[in-house]
């Protein structure tokens, strides 16, 4: 397992992160997994094991009950907690009334301490805004990270699921304000789903932020065990068969894994293997969240940190992926050159 430094900041997290959404088996309007405590404990007792010293769950998750089987499984196995990183997220609804969701002040103030509670913990590594919220001011969200982290309820904060500009709209009201900024962005990317390149990572590149990567796998599409008929539809067991979520390109994805599998067969690994494999080797990574309901995913999951992709497959795999330039993307790029002088460009816009 290797370690990297969570965006700009000095948290050292593992290029792996155990995601914890399939931990509970309380009914939740997030997703229905059938995890009991006992099955958490293993899956967590494995990751940390193989390397892994960090754990990303989420208030949502299973109505809470993700955090309650985190916190219970770090006290059955007896983990250190400077041994562990350990992220949550909060925003999402956590009841019916019209506080109970959001990144205002009253929201946030109250769900760090539900989720403290619930991890058996006195603070988090890392505390998440799970969304854009379209009612509170990103100035009031903000201020309540800030108390969090000046209360030392959290170390450090980030984001998921915000645009490029609401990322960089709030790191310079963070400027401004003196105010801790966000050192991370956890969000969708695959090797065959890489919107995320058009105006994120350029920005996250730029402002250093650190990539937490959900859903890494495109929803299992990626993992080797579905046919892709003709007509774009997927056929196989698992998840995708129930749920169609996320949003993904069923041809590209076809192609992409037709280009992975003689990659993983002459290593002997899996299909997945090979797609998280492509994810650790770009830049912008810090880590990749992996979830599991078994032992043998979460082992084939793991195998992916041993894998070094040659710049040939790597050229394979970002051509099959690769989506179409918009504008103003192509258009940059066609004015993007000094007319008869060569000049090495900045590596980033700092």
């Amino acid at each position: 397992m290797r370690y990297n430094t969570l965006g700009n900041s000095g948290l050292v997290v593992s290029e792996l992160c155990l995601g914890a959404m399939t931990f509970g088996n309380r009914p939740s309007a997030f997703f229905q997994h059938d995890l009991d405590q006992q099955a958490s404990t293993a899956l967590i007792r494995q990751a940390l094991d193989g390397g892994i010293n960090f754990i990303d769950t989420a208030n949502v998750y299973s109505a809470g009950q993700s955090e309650e089987f985190v916190g219970q499984s770090l006290k059955d196995l007896g983990v250190a907690r400077q041994d562990v990183v350990i992220a949550t997220k909060g925003m999402g609804p956590m009841g019916e009334g019209p506080n109970d969701s959001g990144y205002g002040r009253y929201h946030l103030l109250a769900q760090i301490d539900e989720s403290l509670d619930r991890l058996g913990l006195d603070h988090v590594d890392l505390y998440q805004i799970h969304g854009w919220d379209p009612v509170a001011p990103v100035e009031e969200g903000l201020r309540a990270m800030e108390d969090i982290v000046r209360s030392g309820r959290a170390r450090h904060i980030g984001v998921s699921n915000w645009a490029a500009w609401q990322i960089a709209k709030a790191l310079g009201i963070a400027e401004r304000r003196g105010w801790d900024k966000f050192i991370s962005n956890q969000a969708f990317y695959a090797v065959s789903e890489r919107a995320l390149e058009r105006e994120v990572v350029p920005m996250m590149l730029s402002e250093g932020l650190g990539l937490m990567v959900w859903s890494p796998l495109a929803g299992g599409l990626l993992s080797g065990k579905y046919d892709f008929g003709e007509d774009g539809s997927v056929s196989g067991e698992g998840r995708r068969a129930k749920l169609d979520f996320p949003r993904s390109d069923k041809p590209r994805a076809a192609a992409v894994v037709a280009a992975m599998r003689p990659m993983a067969e002459s290593r002997g690994v899996s299909v997945a293997a090979i797609a998280l494999a492509w994810l650790l080797h770009q830049p912008v990574t810090s880590s990749v969240i992996v979830g599991a309901k078994r032992a043998d995913q979460l082992e084939q999951n793991l195998a992916a940190s041993d894998i070094e992709l040659t710049g040939e497959e790597l050229t394979v795999l970002d051509e099959a992926g690769r989506l179409e330039d918009e504008y103003p993307a192509w258009a940059i790029k066609a004015q993007s050159h000094r007319h008869g002088f060569r000049i090495s460009p900045r590596r980033s816009a700092k």
